[in-house]
């Protein structure tokens, strides 16, 4: 199969799968509450929206972005879509060129979220309905309004499942740091991943230095980014993913790899990422609407199908996942992150060599 055809293939399965999820009641106009009609009529006034974003790769960014334009009938998406950093770089660019191009933005980096709102460039809109999230989302938004949690990443454990049972599996983070897991771990480092980074300023509040040590004493196999392990176990090099992304795993899994996802007893690592309307969008109303649907039960439906937890209590999580609401949930808060981040890197280096 040509990399063409198996892409049109998977879009097409990740079509009918969201459809086979979706109540016609989420996908169809008419069936819009009302503060969501109103916003339909005016942004179809303005005909369009363009959305920056770093979230989510391109095929599911494509999929939200048609996903939008079929509820909202008349008001096309388009989709810029990027890495974070890079998304970010093209907003900063559009600012000093005092140009408006943007009407939404979404990072996987809440500084660059929390920095637009204190430099007064996000507009103040909550949606209405961030109100029916699942508390995790809620929790994470910004209290003044000004942005939202439109993605939330998991970081946990996975176990080949054909080379350990689930009795056998560590059950913990502390559990790690047992020797019979001794050239079994596969990690990625934080001096590349944001996304281990926050992982091990946890690790480190919640066991200290000695945690570090003791796993060191395992020689995990150490990759760079929070996806790599997924790589190490399908090739059966190790047989248990430390801080592994529970999308990717799951994708991994749907593909015929013997993955099955470990919660840890002692949380869940969660990464919040936002989304805010831009305080001079040039398409306001269509940026309020996308804001809407977002945090509405029709955008995780739509990204549903390419394993993003989903946001909705009325959405299920993705297959081999669970909700959201029914799991430990442990993150630093920003102010940590930024705080901490330097310090842990420098202690992997000092721990582990790289």
């Amino acid at each position: 199969m040509t990399d063409t055809t198996r892409r049109q293939v998977l879009g097409a399965t990740a079509a009918l799968a969201a459809a086979a999820i979706l109540p016609a009641r989420f996908a169809q106009a008419q069936d819009m509450p009302a503060h969501e009609r109103q916003l339909h009529e005016a942004a179809r006034r303005e005909g369009e929206i363009t959305w920056y974003t770093g979230q989510l790769q391109a095929e599911p960014s494509e999929a939200v972005g048609r996903a939008f334009s079929e509820r909202y009938p008349g008001v096309k998406c388009n989709v810029v879509r990027s890495t974070s950093q890079v998304a970010f770089q093209r907003l900063s660019q559009d600012g000093r060129a005092r140009t408006a191009q943007c009407d939404v933005f979404s990072s996987t980096d809440t500084s660059h979220l929390t920095f637009l709102k204190r430099e007064g460039r996000l507009m103040p809109y909550k949606p209405v309905n961030a109100a029916g999230m699942v508390r995790a989302a809620q929790d994470a938004a910004d209290r003044d309004g000004h942005f939202q949690v439109t993605y939330l990443a998991l970081y946990m454990m996975a176990r080949r499942a054909d080379r350990v049972t689930e009795a056998e599996a560590p059950k913990s983070w502390r559990d790690l740091t047992d020797a019979k897991w001794r050239d079994k771990l596969a990690v990625g480092h934080p001096g590349f991943s944001g996304a281990i980074g926050v992982w091990a300023i946890m690790m480190r509040r919640l066991y200290g230095e000695g945690f570090f040590r003791g796993l060191e004493r395992n020689k995990p196999q150490i990759g760079r980014s929070a996806g790599d392990p997924v790589t190490t176990l399908n090739a059966g090099e190790r047989v248990i993913g430390v801080a592994i992304p529970s999308a990717a795993t799951l994708y991994s899994a749907s593909r015929g790899n013997p993955l099955t996802l470990i919660y840890p007893e002692d949380g869940t690592v969660i990464s919040s990422a936002p989304s805010g309307a831009i305080v001079n969008a040039p398409h306001p109303n269509a940026a309020r609407l996308f804001m809407e649907f977002m945090t509405g039960p029709a955008y995780s439906a739509a990204t549903r199908p390419f394993y993003a937890e989903s946001l909705r209590p009325e959405v299920p999580p993705p297959e081999g996942s669970r909700p959201l609401n029914d799991i430990r949930l442990i993150a630093p808060t920003a102010e940590q992150v930024e705080a901490e981040i330097g310090e842990v890197k420098e202690l992997w280096r000092d721990t582990f060599g790289i």
